[in-house]
């Protein structure tokens, strides 16, 4: 991706109109769905294919996957992962594409929702691990806690 200028902190400055990186991801989720790339009950790219490709965290791919869920894009298929959407979207062109039905695009009453908040409480402790450790280590190397 060139020339795109991404905002790193999950902020931005008043007015800059520069998208932060979970927003630049999910907008080229949605392009890779419009020009037909990603076609309907496609799965989308793994949390580690996008980490690498666009140099982000767990966290902030994490955002980018609840954006393009909420905005109906995608789906989540518990144990399978996540889907390009069966969708009369505005945008999405009308492909009918029911082999599995669509009920294999809609989560299950509550059950998607409570494992993607499991999903995100796992990925903050793994931060949280690598924090510790990274502390522990600059502990017994002499330093404090900000390696010194």
């Amino acid at each position: 991706m060139t020339g795109v200028v991404v905002g790193r902190r999950g902020r931005r400055p008043a007015g800059s109109g520069v998208p932060l990186t979970f927003e630049v991801i999910a907008e080229t989720v949605r392009e890779r769905i419009r020009s037909g790339g990603l076609r309907p009950g496609d799965p989308l790219p793994t949390q580690a294919v996008l980490m690498r490709e666009f140099g982000a965290s767990s966290l902030t791919v994490q955002k980018a996957m609840t954006v393009l869920k909420e905005d109906g894009w995608a789906v989540s298929r518990p144990g399978k992962g996540a889907f390009v959407a069966h969708r009369d979207h505005p945008d999405h062109e009308a492909e009918a594409d029911d082999q599995d039905g669509r009920e294999a695009t809609e989560p299950a009453s509550g059950t998607a929702t409570r494992v993607e908040a499991l999903e995100r409480a796992l990925a903050d402790a793994v931060d949280e691990i690598a924090d510790l450790r990274h502390r522990v280590q600059a502990l017994e190397a002499g330093g404090d806690e900000r390696g010194r």
